[in-house]
C-alpha cells in the first residue's frame, strides 16, 4: 500500500512537472503564432476601441450623484477642519521666529538628542535665513493636525481589525490597495467633495498617511503574547484594563514605528497635495518656482523640504529608539520647567529686540542667482556631456525598450538596420540563451530570456497584447498558482477594457528601465558593501536621505539639466526606488546562514566561490524582496514623474486632477495599483518558493 502511494505521488509529481513544462510551450507557440499574424490582423496588435468599456463614465455616472449628496455634510466637515489648521497658522504667524526654533531644538533634544538638536537648529536658521519661514509655518501647521489625526484614526481601526478576524481580512485588502494606489488618485475625490483649497491637502494627508499606524497597531497587537495577557486576567484586569495596561504597552514598541511611518507618509502627501494650490505652503513654492523654470529658487525651496523631513525622521526614529532600547529620556519635571521658562523668556527678550520677532529682510539670503548662476555654469561648460548621455540612453536603451529594436535600429542612430539577417542572428542568439538556460539554470530562467527577448524585438508597445497578458499570467501561475494567476489575468483584462493599456505599457516601459538600472547597481552597492563596512557606512547616510526626502525634490536636480521627458523621469525614478535594492542585497549577504558559510570553508572554497555559489543563492529570496520594493517604490515616483512630462498611466491621472474627472483619474489609479498588486504577489510568492527550496523560514 505504502508503495503504491508513493508511486501514485511520483507519478503525480511527473505530470505536474510535465504540465508546467507543457504550459510553457504551449505560450510559446501560441506567442509565436500571435507574433507572426499581428501585422495582419489588426485588432492583434492595438486593442479596438469600440472594444472598450466606459468604466470612466459609469465611474462618474456613480459618484456625481453621492458627491451632491454628501458635499454639504463635507463643507462643513472642511471647516469644522479648516478652524484648528488656521489657528494653529495665526499662532505660528505671531510667535517669534526664535521661540519657534528653540521649541523644535529642545523637541529635537528630548527625542533624539544632542546632535539632532543641533541639526534641527541649523535647519531652523536656513529656513528664515533664506525666506521661507512663512510657507514652512504654513506647511508645520498641516503636519501639526495631520499627525495626530492619522495616529488616532489608525489606532482605532487597528485595534478594532485586530479584534475581530474578518474586519481584519477587509482592513488587510483595503491597506494593500491604499497603499498602490498613486498619490495623485488620492486627491481627486477629495477635491470634489471638499473643494479648494489647504483642507484637502490636510485630509488626503491623513487618509494617506493612516495605513502604517494600522498595520502597526494590528501587529502588535497580535504579537502580544498569549500568556502576558492570561496574567492580566488572572491579576483581576477587567477587558478594558487589559487592553490598556497589557496589550498596549506591550505592544508600544510597534505602535511607536507605526508612529514613525504615519508621520512621514503625511509629510510627504502633504507636499504632494500643495500640486492643487491653494495651501501656500513649502511645497507648492517648490512647485511653482518649478513650472517657471526658477531652478535656483526651486533647489532652495526643495532644500527645506529636505531638512523638515530629515528632522521629522530623526525625531520620531529617536523617541521609538530610545523607547525600545530603554534609554532615559528627559522625562523629569525639572527639563520640562526649565524648557518652558527658556520658551517664555524668548517671547519677552523677543518682543525687546524686534529681529529676534521678525528676521529683518535686509538680513535674508537669496541663494537663488548664485545657484541659478552654478547651473548655467555647469550647462555652458558640460551641456554637450550631459546632452550626449541623454541622447545615448534615449537612443541605444529606452527607446528599444519602448518601441523594441525592431523599430529602434536604424542606419541614422545605430549605422545598421534591423533587417532579415540581423533579425535571424538576433533569433538565434536568443534560441541558444534559452537553450543554454533551460540546460544549465532550469525553466525558470529559460523563460524569463525568452521574455525579455520578445520585450526587447517589440518593446512594451509594440508587443501584442494577447501576448503580454499570457506571459504575465503564465508567469504569475508559475511563480504563486491558480489564484495568482487569476488575478493578474483579471487585472491586466481590466486595465484592456478601461482604455488605459497604451499608457500602462509606457508605465510598464519606464519602470523596467528604472528597475532593471536599480537592480544592477543596487544589487552590486549592496554586495559591495556586505564586505565592506566602511562603504556600508558611506552608502548608510545616502541611502537614510533618499528614502526620508519626499518625491518632489528628486525632481529638482533632474529637471534642472536634462529639462523634462522620460530621460528626466528614469534618473528621479532611480533616485527614489533604488535604496531598496541596496538595502535588501546587504541585508541577505550579511544574514546568510553562519553553518552554510562555514560549510563552504570545509569544503575550500574561494572568495568568489563562496559568494557565488554559497552566500548569493542563500541571499535571493532576500534580494527578491528588495527588487519587489523597488518595483512599488519607482510606480509610486511614476506618479509624481508626470509633473516633468511623462505620457503614462502617471500622466493620465495628473491630466484628470487638472479636470476634476474622477472616473478617469480613479480608473488610471486603479489601473496602476494593479500593476504594482501583480509584480508583488508573483514576487512575493517567487521569494517564499526560493526559500522554501533553501529550507529557511516563509
Amino acid at each position: 500500500m505504502s508503495g503504491e502511494r508513493q508511486t501514485g505521488s511520483k507519478l503525480a509529481a511527473a505530470l505536474d512537472m510535465s504540465w508546467k513544462e507543457m504550459s510553457w510551450l504551449l505560450m510559446g507557440l501560441l506567442t509565436a503564432i500571435a507574433l507572426h499574424a499581428a501585422p495582419n490582423v489588426t485588432w492583434l496588435g492595438t486593442f479596438p476601441e469600440h472594444w472598450n468599456l466606459p468604466i470612466a463614465a459609469w465611474t462618474n455616472a456613480v459618484l456625481a450623484p453621492v458627491v451632491v449628496g454628501l458635499q454639504g455634510a463635507t463643507r462643513i466637515l472642511s471647516q469644522i477642519i479648516g478652524a484648528p489648521m488656521s489657528a494653529g497658522r495665526a499662532l505660528l504667524y505671531w510667535t517669534p521666529w526664535s521661540t519657534v526654533t528653540l521649541a523644535f531644538f529642545l523637541l529635537a533634544y528630548w527625542t533624539a538628542g544632542l546632535r539632532t538638536a543641533c541639526f534641527t537648529l541649523a535647519s531652523f536658521l536656513y529656513i528664515v535665513s533664506v525666506g521661507f519661514w512663512t510657507p514652512t509655518m504654513n506647511t508645520i501647521a498641516q503636519i501639526g493636525l495631520a499627525i495626530p489625526i492619522a495616529i488616532l484614526l489608525g489606532f482605532a481601526i487597528g485595534t478594532l481589525a485586530a479584534r475581530y478576524p474578518r474586519l481584519n481580512t477587509a482592513t488587510q485588502a483595503g491597506l494593500d490597495f491604499m497603499q498602490t494606489i498613486p498619490t495623485f488618485a488620492y486627491l481627486i475625490p477629495i477635491l470634489l467633495l471638499f473643494g479648494f483649497g489647504p483642507v484637502v491637502g490636510l485630509i488626503t494627508s491623513i487618509i494617506y498617511a493612516m495605513p502604517p499606524m494600522i498595520r502597526n497597531t494590528i501587529l502588535g497587537l497580535q504579537r502580544v503574547p498569549p500568556e502576558l495577557r492570561e496574567s492580566g486576567r488572572m491579576s483581576g484586569c477587567t477587558p478594558l484594563q487589559e487592553f490598556w495596561w497589557v496589550r498596549v504597552p506591550a505592544a508600544t514598541p510597534q505602535l511607536l514605528v507605526g508612529l514613525n511611518q504615519t508621520t512621514m507618509a503625511a509629510f510627504s502627501m502633504i507636499i504632494i497635495a500643495s500640486v492643487i494650490g491653494g495651501s501656500q505652503d513649502i511645497g507648492w513654492e517648490v512647485l511653482s518656482t518649478m513650472r517657471k523654470a526658477q531652478f535656483g529658487e526651486s533647489l532652495a525651496a526643495g532644500v527645506v523640504i529636505a531638512v523638515l523631513a530629515m528632522i521629522l525622521d530623526r525625531i520620531s526614529c529617536g523617541f521609538t529608539n530610545r523607547y525600545v532600547h530603554g534609554d532615559q529620556i528627559h522625562t523629569n519635571r525639572h527639563f520640562w520647567a526649565a524648557s518652558m521658562v527658556a520658551l517664555i523668556a524668548s517671547v519677552v527678550i523677543a518682543s525687546l529686540v524686534p529681529s529676534l520677532w521678525v528676521w529683518p529682510d535686509a538680513w535674508v539670503i537669496r541663494p537663488a542667482a548664485p545657484l541659478d548662476t552654478a547651473v548655467e555654469w555647469i550647462t555652458v561648460n558640460y551641456g554637450a556631456t550631459l546632452t550626449s548621455l541623454k541622447t545615448i540612453a534615449f537612443y541605444y536603451f529606452l527607446l528599444p525598450l519602448k518601441i523594441g529594436l525592431a523599430q529602434a535600429v536604424t542606419p541614422m542612430t545605430w549605422g545598421f538596420s534591423f533587417d532579415g539577417p540581423v533579425q535571424i542572428g538576433y533569433w538565434a542568439v536568443a534560441a541558444l540563451a534559452v537553450g543554454a538556460a533551460a540546460v544549465y539554470s532550469g525553466r525558470t530562467a529559460a523563460s524569463i530570456i525568452a521574455a525579455m527577448a520578445i520585450l526587447l524585438f517589440y518593446g512594451t508597445t509594440g508587443i501584442p497584447w494577447p501576448v503580454f497578458i499570457a506571459i504575465i499570467t503564465l508567469g504569475a501561475y508559475q511563480a504563486g498558482g491558480f489564484p495568482t494567476a487569476a488575478f493578474a489575468l483579471l487585472a491586466q483584462l481590466f486595465i484592456l477594457v478601461s482604455g488605459f493599456w497604451p499608457a500602462a505599457m509606457l508605465s510598464v516601459y519606464l519602470c523596467v528601465a528604472a528597475v532593471a538600472i536599480c537592480i544592477v547597481i543596487g544589487v552590486s552597492l549592496g554586495a559591495a558593501a556586505a564586505n565592506n563596512d566602511h562603504l556600508s557606512a558611506l552608502l548608510r547616510p545616502i541611502n537614510d536621505s533618499l528614502q526620508t526626502i519626499p518625491q518632489f525634490v528628486l525632481l529638482i536636480p533632474a529637471l534642472m539639466f536634462f529639462q523634462a521627458g522620460d530621460f528626466t523621469a528614469l534618473i528621479a525614478i532611480i533616485l527614489y526606488a533604488i535604496v531598496p535594492a541596496i538595502k535588501y542585497t546587504e541585508a541577505g549577504l550579511r544574514n546568510v546562514s553562519p553553518s552554510s558559510v562555514e560549510a563552504g570553508l570545509a569544503l575550500g572554497c574561494t572568495k568568489r566561490q563562496m559568494f557565488w555559489q554559497v552566500r548569493l543563492p542563500q541571499a535571493v529570496p532576500e534580494i527578491l524582496l528588495g527588487v519587489n520594493q523597488t518595483i512599488m517604490y519607482a510606480l509610486a515616483m511614476l506618479v509624481i514623474a508626470a509633473l516633468v512630462g511623462t505620457t503614462d498611466l502617471g500622466q493620465e491621472v495628473y491630466i484628470a486632477l487638472g479636470k476634476a474627472d474622477a472616473g478617469s483619474g480613479l480608473v488610471a489609479g486603479i489601473s496602476m495599483a494593479l500593476i504594482a498588486m501583480i509584480a508583488d504577489r508573483v514576487l512575493q510568492n517567487a521569494a517564499s518558493s526560493r526559500k522554501a527550496a533553501l529550507g529557511l523560514p516563509v
